[in-house]
């Protein structure tokens, strides 16, 4: 049985539909006091796939009331996808006494979960931190699916040299045209500094590529480097379209033709789903 989380509902649904999976009804509220419960109440199965992103702290909560929620209906098995791990890209201690949460939070998972899947976390390694088997998703090849057919000689483009295989799978996938990358310092959550890549952008379409948009920051600002270099329009794809605060009018601003994201964050441009190679994954560690 599916038992979605409440960002992920429509991810759920869909998944249910490509394993032929019953989805439970799950109710999510929340008490005076701010606390929130998740709960299954007509759960009835011996096994439960909680299909959960944790965009949020109170998404984190609920993941953990829903895995101990089937628990304690009865269920033996439980298999936990996570569509945007939250707190993955805090993945080491960045000063004396600070912690690793992408750590904390994946051992605190892992009490309840016999097996996790994840797509597209920050870093690979994370995978580690989990006990227990860990499936990791790579859906970024299907960004390339929305992208118009005519590119004019295309340029994808990652943030910096760390995502660069994530724009080579669009490029791969799309079929034709160059990759390079930004040079990127980060000063702080929100202040991202960006130098232009080599590669001559004038009169071309280009797709910036990247694992997650966030403040919108890293990406407005290659919008408009791409823009001032001539470029004919400006893409961007992302897994996780997370678009938090102003993102998407420092977007729009900047001259952005087009943002395509998948489902694994639910938004308005998460035109693409993952639910075809999430059920192929899910299907994989389920036999």
């Amino acid at each position: 049985m599916i038992v979605p989380g409440a960002s992920s509902q429509a991810l759920a649904a869909a998944l249910a539909r490509a394993i032929d999976e019953p989805l439970a009804a799950v109710e999510y509220d929340r008490f005076p006091d701010g606390e929130t419960l998740a709960a299954v109440p007509d759960f009835d199965d011996d096994r439960a796939i909680i299909v959960a992103t944790t965009d949020s702290n109170d998404a984190w909560v609920e993941l953990l009331q829903l895995q101990d929620a089937v628990r304690e209906a009865g269920a033996t098995e439980v298999v936990t996808v996570i569509p945007y791990m939250g707190y993955a890209r805090q993945d080491k201690a960045f000063e004396d006494g600070h912690p690793v949460s992408a750590r904390a939070t994946a051992q605190a998972v892992s009490t309840g979960a016999d097996r996790v899947v994840l797509v597209n976390p920050h870093e690979d390694d994370i995978s580690s931190f989990f006990d227990g088997h860990v499936t990791i998703v790579d859906a970024a090849a299907n960004l390339a699916d929305p992208l118009p057919d005519d590119l004019d000689d295309p340029l994808f483009l990652s943030p910096d040299a760390g995502a660069i295989d994530l724009a080579e799978s669009v490029c791969d996938a799309y079929g034709r045209g160059d990759v390079d990358y930004f040079e990127k310092v980060r000063h702080s959550g929100t202040d991202v500094e960006i130098t232009p890549s080599d590669a001559d952008a004038t009169d071309r379409d280009v797709v910036i590529v990247d694992d997650i948009i966030a403040t919108g920051s890293t990406v407005s600002q290659a919008v408009n480097h791409l823009n001032s270099d001539g470029a004919r329009n400006v893409f961007a794809a992302c897994v996780h379209p997370l678009l938090v605060r102003n993102a998407r009018t420092k977007l729009e601003r900047a001259g952005i033709e087009q943002i395509v994201g998948t489902d694994t964050v639910e938004r308005d441009v998460s035109i693409v789903s993952v639910a075809p190679s999430v059920a192929a994954a899910v299907e994989a560690v389920t036999q």
